[in-house]
């Protein structure tokens, strides 16, 4: 594959199984928490970018709130929609799906908020892509409006792993068939791009073939840079912290948490050089 293609691939091969995904991230809950509280103090529409299978969405419609979430993958969306059918009617009606790539959708309507959860931003891969990202945010906010994400703090012991190097991480029961799969995971860090490339396989116990495996592809934000994109962009950030619970970024964080706000600059169109 090509360096285009490798990305293309990477942003999408880890969400075409939805009901493995659930099941993986089945005990991440702080950010569910975090996003669903902040949502109910705004008390407004939120917009969400990346709504993925709509573990967000639901928890903040929940809460009472109309949520709007968009995604790209059909097999999210559709999962995201068998949650719902299972959800109160009350909760269903509050919560909009719409399939657009979050660079490009324009929905004629602001919001309160736009949350972007769970590492959404880390399939942009350019500053084209990240400058159009941030466009669609204010194109739907509000005046005085939040948008709130989350990405991961890179260390440089992650970026340096050996990318020949195979970490056998244990086993897991896959969704669609119950079977138990060994399961490891390489690493490769392309420093010129700045993205983490994580190859995962999987083989059945018991079985010696070759094994299934998929590609994610993650683009790293340092804290500077992150800041120097937002600022540059237009937003000015409220909070800038390592941890849903509001801890203090620091080396030791795995997670960077932003709370920002459109700053004025900016008309909430991509710049000459984005197009």
């Amino acid at each position: 594959m090509s360096e285009d293609e490798t990305l293309s691939e990477g942003s999408r091969a880890h969400y075409r199984d939805a009901a493995q995904y659930d099941r993986t991230y089945a005990r991440r809950h702080e950010d569910i928490d975090f996003y669903a509280e902040f949502a109910a103090e705004c008390g407004a529409p939120v917009l969400e970018l990346g709504v993925g299978s709509g573990r967000v969405a639901l928890a903040m419609a929940e809460r009472g709130l109309e949520v709007v979430g968009v995604d790209l993958m059909p097999s999210m969306l559709e999962r995201a929609k068998q949650r719902l059918a299972k959800a109160p009617k009350a909760v269903r009606e509050r919560v909009t799906l719409v399939r657009a790539d979050l660079r490009r959708v324009r929905l004629n309507r602001r919001f309160g908020l736009v949350v972007a959860p769970f590492n959404v931003f880390m399939h942009l891969y350019t500053r084209k892509d990240i400058e159009r990202a941030l466009s669609t945010v204010k194109a739907h906010l509000r005046p005085r409006g939040h948008f709130v994400f989350d990405v991961l703090m890179p260390t440089p012991h992650d970026l340096a792993r050996d990318p020949e190097h195979v970490y056998k991480l244990g086993s897991f029961t896959r969704a669609k068939d119950g079977r138990r799969y060994r399961y490891r995971e390489n690493f490769r860090y392309d420093a010129v791009r700045q993205v983490q490339l994580v190859t995962m396989a999987w083989v059945a116990d018991g079985h010696d073939g070759a094994p299934e495996s998929s590609l994610l592809a993650q683009r790293q934000f340092f804290p500077a840079e992150l800041e120097a994109l937002l600022h540059y962009n237009g937003f000015t950030i409220e909070r800038h912290e390592g941890s849903f619970d509001g801890e203090p970024l620091s080396d030791d964080s795995e997670s960077q948490v932003v709370v920002a706000r459109a700053s004025g600059r900016g008309r909430g169109k991509p710049s000459r050089s984005a197009r």
